[in-house]
């Protein structure tokens, strides 16, 4: 009879995995593709041996492109340097690292050939000795290890035989610890995040790319706990989360404000002026005639151009768009949506419940358009113009194409950019000459506005959709009678009395003057907006608003999330500028958990056990005056707020109020619940409050809760 156990396995060729690289601060790791990428690349790379010509894969949702013959994976959505691929069969692991590492294809392929030779041959304990002078024995099937070459040996070694420890060897990604990725769903709804001041989104410095990659991850891990039965019934696929990325374009070389900018800093501190010059001034450039109409232009191109490139790459998309904006980038979003155009104002001319007029940003002082008064600039020649700007070393540039002031007016930024003009002068140069387009009696009755006329000249114009306006002052003529054509305009935005209202703010010799942009359309009408840490409400009070009429809601957008965390410093609510009346406590976000969290929860309790006691004493203190007093008295009356108090303090949830239209009249103002670490010291932790949002599963919950919703799938709170 023959052994059975002295036959030997018979040899099978290993299964490849294809792993990605990634590098951040001189550390390499190494992660494997999904099983379905992994497949189509391991198909591709045949094909590609077959045809010798490259193969581009679409791998990770769609997100990156890989070359198969390069080996590289190239980003498709935003600004990233390729990354090496690799087709993996042998790992290695040393004693002090956390997972395992793959070999170069060209050295695992020696030790597969070497591993099939054992195999077949039965011929174990053989020695591979390698260029590089790396030593591998296979030892067995189940046992091979790796020993570094003697030069490479710790300093403490005494004799040969002392090899550096060694590495285990493992062949196959299945003989490995490693988490493969599931391959990706068809895609839901897709969300677009804006980011806020600075390139980098948290306290480590990652960039926007890498913060939405996270807040990708955790809405993935939050589907498969909150929505299992869905995914597994097929009525879940995912949500795709793009980031736009503003900051790059702002302070790349064709603006060049960086280095104006930096020949003024001064050279002390210059860690912190360096940081308040890459930061902090992005807000102020928002406030800026020049950069705000380049900030504005850049957030809602990107967005656009991600948007056509998405349903590019999946053709098969129907479903909705949403937004999303950090910080500043909320702002942003919410005045690029105040000024979108429903279809109806498209057919009309803006004469559709909405006024168009030049709008000071931060104050939204409003400059009457002309109304068939003929246009013409002042008296200045072009050479005077430039010198005023400061662009002198234009003039030669303006001169050669026979340009002068009338000409000048009618070219756009793209014909100066031909000429070699770069983008902050162009920008000068357009708004100081359509400025001065505008026709005398706009300075003079800046207080007031008409509606757009079509024979208007072509002017630099904001269009405040209804609910957005500044309220219409009541005009009166020589004889002191009120002119009733603007008293008919309701207005949704009140505005304070201002003692600036009826200023013109002249551009002074460098060209500085108030911002008056122009909006561009998205290609879309979003869903939902979400605001993280946003400074919206600050900001329309610095403006000059007051309240938000309850009527009021965005032209294109019908529901709006303002989300913030307690200790944010930046964020502020929205609620209390529309219904000022009452005072509305912030609707509280669920752990995603599906629990208060326990020092929140302990801080109820210990109120709850206070007010009891409270009533116990009151009730005590009147049982003894009854006594004492051997009359049928009434009962005390309660203490004043005692009720109410008692009733709140069960826990009882409070009547829905409907908070105007911004939400379709659901509530607006979102706060997440402080980690037990964070209430000991709110100011310890108020900066990382503000870029916490990120890594907020709770906050990706609510958004996958809102979006769903909408869809009308069951939301499945998980057991504890």
């Amino acid at each position: 009879m023959l052994d059975m156990e002295s036959v030997p396995a018979p040899y099978k060729e290993v299964q490849p995995h294809w792993f990605f690289c990634r590098r951040a601060d001189d550390n390499t790791s190494w992660h494997p593709f999904s099983r379905e990428d992994s497949d189509k690349l391991e198909r591709a790379n045949n094909t590609a041996r077959e045809k010798e010509e490259e193969v581009v894969v679409a791998v990770d949702g769609e997100r990156y492109d890989v070359h198969v013959k390069e080996r590289k994976r190239y980003a498709v959505y935003w600004e990233q340097g390729p990354t090496e691929v690799r087709r993996c069969t042998w790992f290695y692991k040393g004693d002090k690292d956390i997972r395992f590492m793959p070999y170069p294809e060209d050295f695992s392929q020696s030790l597969e050939d070497a591993y099939m030779i054992a195999v077949t041959l039965d011929e174990w304990k053989r020695k591979l000795d390698f260029p590089t002078g790396e030593t591998v024995i296979l030892h067995n099937p189940k046992l091979i290890m790796q020993y570094q070459p003697i030069g490479l040996q710790d300093e403490w070694v005494s004799s040969p035989s002392e090899h550096t420890r060694p590495r285990t060897v493992k062949r196959g990604v299945d003989n490995i610890s490693v988490e493969i990725p599931d391959g990706m769903c068809v895609v839901d709804h897709l969300v677009f995040m804006v980011h806020g001041i600075g390139p980098a989104c948290d306290l480590r410095f990652r960039s926007i790319i890498q913060c939405v990659n996270d807040f990708r991850n955790a809405s993935l891990s939050l589907l498969g706990s909150h929505y299992k039965r869905a995914q597994q019934d097929g009525l879940v696929g995912r949500v795709e989360f793009l980031p736009v990325n503003w900051h790059s374009a702002l302070h790349g070389d064709a603006t060049g404000v960086d280095e104006d900018i930096q020949r003024i800093t001064l050279p002390s501190i210059s860690r912190l002026r360096h940081f308040t010059n890459d930061t902090l001034l992005d807000l102020f450039f928002y406030n800026s005639p020049t950069y705000c109409q380049t900030i504005v232009d850049t957030v809602s191109s990107e967005i656009n151009r991600l948007h056509a490139l998405f349903k590019q790459r999946h053709p098969e998309f129907s479903g909705a768009v949403s937004v999303v904006g950090h910080s500043l980038g909320s702002l942003i979003l919410f005045d690029l949506l105040t000024n979108q155009r429903t279809a109806s104002d498209a057919r009309e001319g803006y004469t559709d419940n909405s006024i168009s007029m030049h709008v000071d940003l931060t104050s939204f002082s409003v400059l009457k358009e002309p109304s068939g008064e003929p246009c013409h600039l002042n008296s200045d020649t072009l050479e005077q113009t430039l010198t005023r700007l400061g662009l002198q070393q234009f003039l030669d540039t303006l001169l050669a194409e026979n340009l002068d002031l009338e000409s000048l007016a009618l070219c756009h930024d793209s014909d100066l950019k031909v000429l070699g003009i770069p983008l902050g002068p162009r920008k000068k140069i357009l708004n100081y000459v359509k400025r001065k387009w505008l026709p005398e009696q706009s300075i003079n009755h800046s207080d007031t506005f008409t509606p757009h006329s079509k024979q208007d000249c072509k002017t630099t114009t904001v269009r405040l959709a209804s609910g957005l306006q500044v309220p219409p002052q009541v005009n009166t003529d020589h004889d002191g009678n009120k002119s009733p054509g603007l008293m008919q305009e309701q207005t949704h935005f009140h505005r304070t009395q201002s003692i600036t209202s009826a200023v013109d703010y002249e551009y002074f010799d460098v060209g500085i003057g108030q911002v008056s942009i122009e909006y561009p359309q998205l290609a879309f009408h979003p869903q939902t907006f979400f605001a993280f840490g946003s400074p919206i409400g600050m900001f329309l009070t610095v403006r000059g608003l007051k309240r938000i009429d309850p009527n009021y809601t965005f032209p294109t957008c019908k529901s709006f999330y303002n989300i913030y965390h307690p200790y944010d410093p930046v964020a502020y609510r929205i609620e209390p500028m529309i219904i000022s009346e009452a005072d509305l406590e912030p609707m509280l976000i669920p752990h995603h958990k599906g629990r208060k969290r326990m020092h929140l929860e302990l801080k109820d309790s210990l109120t709850r056990m206070s007010m009891d006691l409270k009533n116990n004493v009151l009730g005590s203190l009147r049982t003894a005056w009854q006594s004492f007093a051997r009359l049928p008295v009434a009962a005390l009356p309660p203490v004043e707020g005692e009720g109410e108090t008692s009733v709140s303090a069960e826990g009882s949830e409070q009547p829905e109020i409907k908070v105007g239209m911004l939400n379709a009249g659901r509530r607006i103002d979102y706060v997440l619940q402080e980690k037990p670490i964070e209430s000991f010291n709110e100011y310890l932790f108020a900066i990382q409050s503000h870029l916490c949002y990120w890594e907020s599963e709770d906050t990706a919950l609510l958004l996958l809760k809102e979006i769903y919703d909408k869809m009308g799938v069951a939301f499945e709170q998980p057991q504890q």
